[in-house]
């Protein structure tokens, strides 16, 4: 499928939250646009644990590029989580950027956390920001603060800090903002009322439910490695049971042909399945 940014921006509605999930491998996207997801964002620690590299430190744009490449074809919008860049010159992220919109994206999601725990300079990530927007103008650029992910729990909410990063990235440009430690809806609710562009949170089990987040303002839900934790979780529940001959039957379990039908084929993709339980 083409990029079509304009299609992907307009799914982006606040009261009518876009639910992203994100995948880490071609059958992992693949299951979800067959499940009739419009749009599909990757998980930066999901390509990098594929990789056995480890995430947010810029040790996979190889994998990244390869990924959205082969994703592309995918009958969804695709939006690339690309840590902070893989770089700290602009000038390189927005070459990134570039390859990415040609490859078929429709949207980067780019942050402002680093491997050691800390945050990079805000005018850093502004830089950043310009430079994808300057040379992939079509792309939508979902800029993410981690102020709330790095911050001390013990100390008050540093709103004050994550409000003038998230400013200070739509100046720049940036067409989402994105804070994946917002959990409480009074919170969300908050920052997508002062905040003039669509508001990205992650979705937390336990902590919120999507109607909530949607009450409070949110534009766009994303699942983050939720996809990918679960799926080891089933994976090791799954040899444990083997191991212990408890494995249930399930008819609702994917099938070698269910699987076989969402890779490609000679001449692209074959037909899919009708469903994919």
């Amino acid at each position: 499928m083409s990029s079509h940014p304009e299609s992907f921006a307009a799914l982006h509605r606040p009261g009518q939250p876009l639910l992203l999930p994100n995948a880490w491998d071609y059958v992992t996207a693949a299951a979800l646009a067959q499940a009739g997801f419009a749009a599909i964002g990757t998980t930066s620690l999901g390509v990098a644990a594929a990789a056995g590299l480890p995430d947010a430190a810029g040790a996979t744009r190889a994998e990244t590029i390869a990924l959205t490449r082969r994703l592309a074809s995918l009958p969804a919008l695709l939006t690339v989580d690309i840590e902070a860049g893989f770089s700290d010159d602009p000038q390189q992220v927005a070459e990134l950027a570039v390859l990415l919109a040609d490859a078929g994206a429709a949207g980067v999601n780019i942050e402002d956390g680093r491997a050691d725990a800390t945050l990079g300079p805000r005018d850093l990530h502004c830089a950043k920001i310009e430079a994808i927007r300057t040379a992939a103008p079509g792309l939508f650029v979902n800029a993410r603060t981690d102020v709330f992910w790095l911050a001390d729990p013990a100390a008050p909410p540093p709103v004050r800090e994550a409000r003038d990063r998230a400013l200070a990235y739509v100046a720049a440009g940036a067409n989402g903002i994105f804070i994946p430690a917002l959990a409480e809806p009074a919170m969300v609710e908050t920052f997508a009322s002062s905040v003039a562009a669509p508001l990205n949170v992650l979705y937390l089990p336990g902590r919120h439910t999507l109607a909530d987040l949607a009450a409070a303002g949110a534009a766009r839900v994303s699942t983050g490695s939720l996809l990918l934790r679960e799926a080891l979780r089933c994976i090791v529940a799954a040899a444990n049971a083997a191991r212990h001959n408890s494995v249930p039957a399930d008819p609702a379990r994917p099938t070698y042909a269910h699987i076989q039908a969402l890779l490609p084929t000679s001449d692209g993709y074959g037909p899919w399945p009708q469903s994919l339980h």
